[in-house]
Parts: structure tokens; C-alpha cells; sequence
């Protein structure tokens, strides 16, 4: 019998498609669905939103050592991560 290696396995998983379980209704239909406040869950693929004028862009910046500690230290001490620290203190000081 033929086994199937890692790696060819890997590569079958990765070619399965995923069948479409979303429902499908008009725009009509789902604006009216949303200014009830009903659950569109199951109209929309989550996996495909985007937040307009909100994407990311990676950037790479050098800290002194010294710095970086006293922004862990912040960060520790407010509970959350570095680069959330980061970005809360920038936003603060463009706002």
C-alpha cells in the first residue's frame, strides 16, 4: 500500500475548497434585516470584511534599549502588549 508523505498531504488540505454556507438574500432584504437589528451572521463572510481607511501597513522601528524597557514597563503596567502601547501613545499624541 502507498502511503502519502507530510508534505503531500499538507498540500492536499491546502486545494480542498470550502463549500459556500452563507445564505443569500438581496440588498434590499439585508439593509432591512439590519435596521431591525436582526443577526446577519449567517449573511456574511467574515473572513472578507474590511475596515475602509483602516488597513495596515507594517513599519520597522529602532528603540534604544533603554526606551523599549520603559515602554514594556508602561505597557505592563496599563496590561497590554508593546505594540499596543505603541500605538495608543502615538494616537494620543497626533489627536
Amino acid at each position: 500500500m502507498k502511503t502519502r508523505s507530510a508534505s503531500s498531504l499538507s498540500a492536499a488540505r491546502g486545494k480542498a475548497k470550502k463549500k459556500n454556507t452563507g445564505k443569500t438574500i438581496t440588498a434590499e432584504a439585508f439593509d432591512s434585516l439590519a435596521d431591525s437589528g436582526a443577526d446577519l451572521t449567517p449573511y456574511v463572510d467574515w473572513s472578507k470584511a474590511r475596515r475602509p481607511g483602516r488597513e495596515v501597513q507594517r513599519v520597522n522601528v529602532d528603540f534604544p534599549a533603554d526606551l523599549l524597557r520603559e515602554i514594556d514597563q508602561e505597557a505592563r503596567r496599563l496590561g497590554v502588549t508593546r505594540q499596543a502601547f505603541i500605538k495608543i501613545r502615538m494616537a494620543d499624541s497626533l489627536h
